[in-house]
């Protein structure tokens, strides 16, 4: 029996900007499939979003259809470097934040080279206890408990999306969750603060002291992670009527930030910066963004220890965002405004870190403490 010419199409969302178009294999809109067969025409659904997943339902589909056994299973065919390709392809049509596709890229990079390296190239030999092995690796790649758990997030939508493709009947296995751990918010004190700016010139004799300094300034006065500030553009430290602020977007969020700065520290990182550059202190043609970035928060982190400043976890320089936020919340400034200020997409982020430094609340809470003094 021959099998019927089959056709894949899309039923596009209303708001999807391939509307239009059912042939479109950009978005991720459901997939159907049609056929005709004496004179009559008839339609199922894929099942699947994926232009890919269809192509697999399709091929089970004219199987069924001409009365004959398939041949090969797709989960011992499709390799696990052809459905990360996939899987990337998705993403990009769903255009998330360029960050985010990277770190995309960067984890299913190391996923399907610890398979290939196990003998792993397709989904058929692929098991939990593969799974399991994979996740050891992870304390020594991500230090960060918050980074595992959205690894582990991202690890698990890729397999679901094989899943959907038909290249695997199920999930092989459900992985123990991520326990988040949090470091404490430790904002520095004046004092440690000037001892830190002092300790600079000290720690660091290598010639890169004044653009350091100037990146801690940079930190502390806009509340920048040290990747932003270290790859500032020249363009997004603004002078408008004497007054200075710095304008950008968050790599990690892609969310708009605006914040003044003093006059003085302005002034100490345009002295330090590269002069008539793109960027005021990275150089695209000596290293790449991260690079540059981690090596900066390096020297950070050994101006803090020869300042004698203890601080938990791997993010010291982030006690400087700290710092920032903790310092306008103790001035009173509305936890939203902080928020923002801080580039964080939800204000639910900053009270999970910084409620207990919001002036009124524990002004309040101080006061019923005192009032059972009595």
């Amino acid at each position: 029996m021959e099998a019927p010419l089959i056709t894949i199409f899309v039923r596009h969302s209303a708001d999807c900007k391939y509307a239009g178009d059912e042939f479109n294999k950009r978005c991720d809109c459901r997939k159907h499939l049609r056929w005709s067969r004496g004179g009559k025409q008839y339609r199922k659904k894929a099942g699947t979003r994926s232009w890919v997943g269809a192509e697999v339902e399709k091929r089970k589909l004219e199987d069924q259809l001409a009365g004959r056994e398939p041949k090969t299973k797709a989960a011992e065919v499709q390799t696990i470097r052809a459905a990360s390709d996939s899987y990337i392809r998705s993403k990009e049509v769903q255009e998330i934040a360029a960050a985010g596709l990277r770190q995309y890229k960067l984890e299913l990079g190391r996923f399907v080279t610890f398979c290939e390296g196990r003998g792993i190239f397709t989904f058929g030999r692929l098991d939990f206890a593969a799974l399991i092995e994979y996740k050891a690796t992870w304390p020594a790649l991500y230090p960060a408990s918050s980074t595992r758990f959205l690894v582990q997030a991202r690890l698990s939508g890729f397999l679901k999306f094989c899943v959907n493709a038909g290249w695997l009947a199920r999930v092989p296995g459900r992985l123990t969750p991520v326990k988040v751990t949090s470091a404490p918010t430790m904002p520095l004190s004046a004092e440690e603060y000037t001892n830190l700016l002092a300790a600079v010139p000290q720690e660091l004799t290598n010639g890169t002291a004044a653009r350091v300094r100037a990146i801690i300034q940079l930190m502390r006065r806009s509340g920048l992670a040290v990747r932003d500030a270290s790859c500032l553009r020249t363009d997004q430290l603004l002078c408008s009527d004497e007054v200075y602020s710095v304008t950008t977007k968050r790599q990690k969020t892609g969310t708009h930030v605006s914040v003044p700065i003093p006059a003085d520290v302005a002034q100490e990182i345009l002295a330090a910066a590269n002069k008539g550059a793109e960027y005021l202190f990275w150089e695209p043609r000596v290293s790449n963004a991260v690079t540059f970035a981690h090596k900066r928060g390096l020297e950070i982190a050994q101006c803090f220890q020869r300042a004698d400043i203890q601080s938990e976890g791997h993010m010291v320089s982030h006690r400087l965002r700290d710092t920032f936020a903790v310092g306008l919340l103790e001035k009173g400034v509305p936890l939203e405004a902080v928020s923002k200020m801080l580039g964080h997409t939800n204000v639910r982020t900053t009270e999970r870190h910084y409620a207990a430094w919001v002036k009124g609340r524990q002004d309040r809470l101080n006061k019923l403490v005192m009032d059972t003094w009595e």
